[in-house]
């Protein structure tokens, strides 16, 4: 879930995240691991955005992997060998305190190949970086912040004054769900709207998820319902794909179903 939250973050907030890792507010597109040649390796969050002249490799992680190091250094190649010409900017960014060693790691070391990569550990983040874009303010209570309740109240102080509406409330859903990785899940709702996030595929996900009561196939059926919701309003699938995670295939049989139904109805 908080994998998913962070994809969605970045791919919608793209400029944001540029202005934060790279400096400066350029346009990123979205790059497939599929461009690269050879099939993806399994990654928690793998974000990859593209401009004419840098690549932004992304990863997220709740929980320390060992595998990181190797991981950073394979895409590097595989950038390279598919645009040689690009720079490349690679950030593993850590979401919850630990004590691990493995958080420190920003080399690959293999005989005589060394790799070096950056490494964001969110708790030693100071908290203004993330008031500066919308898109960042989920992550604030995640930060080097003293009292993580005062500076969620202060997100939310600054989610209630985005005009867009559907920006609103992703961002308000977003930061729920972020927050729950170190703040009490009341003291969350205390603060943050709900009336805000209904508007939200990501809060009705949630809500899905929390009805299921732990059950799989309970949040699997959220989830489609949420799909199908969706679907009616005329949204398009490749923004359903991932707001649920469903795969394009399981997309077209849901659209399917409803066709039937309808017709049955009629």
């Amino acid at each position: 879930m908080f994998d998913n939250i962070c994809k969605f973050l970045v791919e919608n907030f793209a400029s944001d995240f540029a202005t934060w890792l790279l400096g400066k507010p350029i346009t990123l597109t979205k790059l497939s691991p599929s461009e690269l040649s050879l099939e993806p390796i399994r990654a928690d969050a793998l974000i990859l955005l593209q401009s004419e002249e840098v690549v932004l490799h992304l990863e997220f992680q709740t929980q320390p992997k060992i595998d990181i190091p190797f991981r950073m250094i394979d895409y590097r190649l595989r950038v390279y060998r598919r645009f040689p010409q690009k720079r490349m900017r690679q950030v593993v960014i850590y979401l919850q305190k630990t004590n691990s060693d493995l958080v420190q790691q920003t080399t690959f070391t293999l005989e005589d190949t060394f790799h070096r990569f950056q490494v964001i550990r969110l708790w030693e983040q100071p908290t203004d970086n993330f008031f500066q874009s919308p898109g960042l303010l989920p992550f604030a209570v995640l930060s080097q912040a003293d009292n993580p309740t005062e500076t969620l109240r202060q997100v939310a102080e600054q989610i209630s004054q985005i005009n867009d509406q559907r920006t609103q409330s992703n961002i308000a859903a977003s930061a729920f769900i972020l927050a729950g990785l170190i703040l009490n899940k009341d003291i969350i709702q205390q603060l943050l709207q709900k009336d805000i996030m209904q508007e939200s595929v990501t809060y009705q996900a949630l809500i899905a998820e929390g009805r299921s009561e732990g059950r799989s196939e309970g949040i699997e059926e959220g989830i489609r319902r949420v799909a199908i919701n969706l679907l009616r309003e005329g949204v398009a699938d490749e923004v359903v794909i991932k707001a649920t995670g469903l795969s394009a295939e399981q997309i077209e049989q849901l659209k399917l179903t409803q066709v039937q139904v309808n017709n049955q109805e009629n």
